[in-house]
């Protein structure tokens, strides 16, 4: 197993737990024993270190988690988009993978885009329809 796939697994299996009511409860614990240890240590400079040390490495480390996360989510997100393009009679399949473009040729669909918008908007407005069949 290479690195990569057992980092994906360990920060799917992370995530899930991290976003459990339990991994909340058990956080907001470790926050109330350090502040109720805060008189005990007389609220030394070593007590506050270890709560600014403890989060900020699961800071660090989450921010690496929830970026996996999205990245996972956003291209499964992707990739089903691109099956219903693709699988819609009429639909036009140059937008399929339209996220791996770049900025001009997204900018040029955008525009065209809003110029179709803008026409369903002023159809609407003179009584027509807003649903149209996308041209060959």
């Amino acid at each position: 197993m290479s690195f990569g796939n057992t980092y994906s697994t360990l920060a799917k299996k992370a995530a899930r737990l991290s976003g459990r009511p339990a991994t909340f409860a058990l956080a907001l614990l470790v926050i109330i024993v350090w502040a109720v240890t805060g008189p005990i240590f007389k609220f030394s400079d070593t007590w506050q270190l270890v709560i600014n040390t403890g989060t900020t490495i699961v800071t660090f480390l989450m921010v690496f988690l929830i970026q996996n996360t999205q990245n996972r989510d956003t291209e499964a997100m992707q990739l089903k988009l691109d099956e219903l393009i693709r699988a819609t009679q009429g639909a036009h399949n140059a937008l399929l993978d339209l996220e791996e473009l770049d900025e001009k040729t997204l900018e040029a669909f955008r525009v065209r885009y809003e110029a179709l918008a803008n026409s369903a908007r002023g159809a609407i407005a003179k009584g027509g329809l807003d649903t149209d069949t996308p041209e060959s």
